[in-house]
């Protein structure tokens, strides 16, 4: 069947369920979430214990949650595997019953037919499509939050992704991400502490970018060009494309970074580990860009031991590199320079004017952020991850109380957002490694003076 184009409104649309479906799905999730409190209530007047109940409506609420967000895609799913990269922040006994669930919204999604697949490609490539290709399958090989990925081989011969935009995907993506704002609250039962609003709002901020394939294809054209031939890393090239169909060269990947989190060795997690953390510090120098979505399903393990980096639809521009006040205050950190830290917060616009905040109360909230960077190799775990979210949401003037106080720069927000995402990626991997040698080579500002 051939799709009507949906640039403008949207009105044809193969995203699951009808946009009242959609709607009511996920204003179900607060009706659901009263019904498990109020059952809470009960089960408390007949004697079990506070925490038991909580934790009972946690881990509901969390199935609910996930099961909703991954069968709609769109915003709701693109939220919940943003979302998923903070797994390792959430405690055991509410992780463990659906860490599964979150993995799966990593790395996959329910897929569209292959009839609705064929009318895209008439629609973006013309009636001939099929004369693009030598072979073309219609099972897709992968199935995100806005579109799904095809194996196909390309009419040269070359091994090629096809990814194709679910039809109506753009008016999906916005309507869930409106919806899933007014539902912001809902979310903090699953890490009472945890802000989503910041992470809803830059998501929305950066819509049209991700629905338009022609600015993911020139982003990962840069990416692919600065890493051709690396030992290390493999960015595939961009075969061909239009605003709806990205055609890449074919990536031969044994798995993910969620197979690794899963069922990896020490050595293996390690590995990765390293990898992925020296593609994000060190890719802003290589190529000017900053890959802006580090959840792992974007994180491909090849068998001869590189990586493979994929999804390109949300980067930062950083034509110079990562700012190089980010390496110059860490080194002040490290150092114990309270007084210099809290000036260069102030100069880069993290503490506003007229905020009054002591350089000691500063260094006490910042030293265990800056621990990875402070010794030759370092662990992330689960458990350290988890005590530092509950050290900053904490009462008190070193934690909840400074953190109300320090703003967060809108040229940060991006960067803010891939530096959390990755250490929650590394502490789910729990891998140690160098980080402080990965900064001295990579990170501006960080080397100079930094004590071997």
């Amino acid at each position: 069947m051939t799709q009507g184009d949906d640039s403008s409104d949207d009105r044809r649309t193969v995203m699951p369920g009808s946009a009242f479906g959609r709607t009511a799905r996920l204003a179900a999730l607060p009706v659901g979430f009263a019904g498990r409190a109020t059952l809470g209530v009960g089960k408390r007047m007949v004697g079990r214990p506070a925490q038991a109940v909580l934790t009972d409506v946690q881990r509901r609420t969390a199935d609910q949650i996930f099961s909703v967000l991954g069968q709609l895609k769109g915003g709701a799913m693109k939220f919940g595997q943003a979302m998923s990269v903070f797994e390792a922040a959430l405690p055991d006994e509410l992780a463990g019953p659906y860490r599964e669930a979150l993995t799966k919204l990593q790395d996959a999604a329910p897929a569209m037919p292959a009839s609705t697949v064929h009318g895209v490609l008439e629609n973006e490539l013309g009636e001939f499509w099929r004369d693009r290709f030598t072979s073309f399958d219609d099972t897709p090989v992968a199935a995100a939050s806005i579109g799904q990925v095809h194996r196909a081989v390309w009419a040269d011969g070359r091994d090629v992704a096809v990814k194709i935009q679910y039809p109506g995907a753009a008016r999906a993506l916005r309507a869930d991400l409106r919806q899933i704002a007014r539902l912001s609250r809902l979310f903090s039962v699953l890490a009472p502490g945890l802000d989503v609003k910041p992470l809803i709002a830059e998501l929305q901020a950066r819509v049209e970018e991700e629905l338009d394939y022609s600015l993911e294809a020139a982003s990962q054209a840069v990416f692919a060009a600065a890493y051709a031939d690396d030992p290390v890393y493999l960015v595939p090239g961009v075969v061909a494309h239009t605003e709806r169909v990205l055609v890449s060269e074919w990536i031969e990947s044994t798995g993910s970074l969620a197979q690794v989190i899963a069922t990896g060795s020490q050595e293996e997690r390690d590995l990765r580990g390293e990898q992925f953390a020296r593609f994000l510090i060190g890719s802003p120098r290589r190529s000017g860009l900053l890959h802006a979505d580090p959840h792992p399903g974007n994180f491909r393990t090849l068998a001869d031991g590189r990586l493979g980096v994929v999804d390109f639809g949300a980067v930062a521009h950083l034509e110079h590199g990562f700012p190089p006040a980010i390496g110059t205050l860490l080194r002040h950190a490290i150092a114990g320079d309270a007084e210099a830290v809290t000036q260069g917060l102030r100069d880069e616009g993290f503490i506003r004017p007229g905020v009054t905040i002591e350089p000691a109360t500063i260094a006490a909230y910042v030293a265990p952020f800056v621990e990875p960077a402070t010794v030759e190799r370092f662990s992330f775990s689960r458990i350290w991850l988890r005590d530092q979210l509950a050290r900053v949401t904490a009462p008190g003037a070193e934690g909840m109380g400074t953190a109300m106080k320090v703003n967060l720069p809108p040229e940060y927000l991006l960067i803010h957002r891939v530096w959390t995402g990755a250490i929650g990626v590394l502490s789910q991997l729990e891998a140690t490694a160098p980080f402080k040698q990965i900064l001295q080579e990579e990170l501006p500002g960080f080397a100079h003076d930094v004590e071997q």
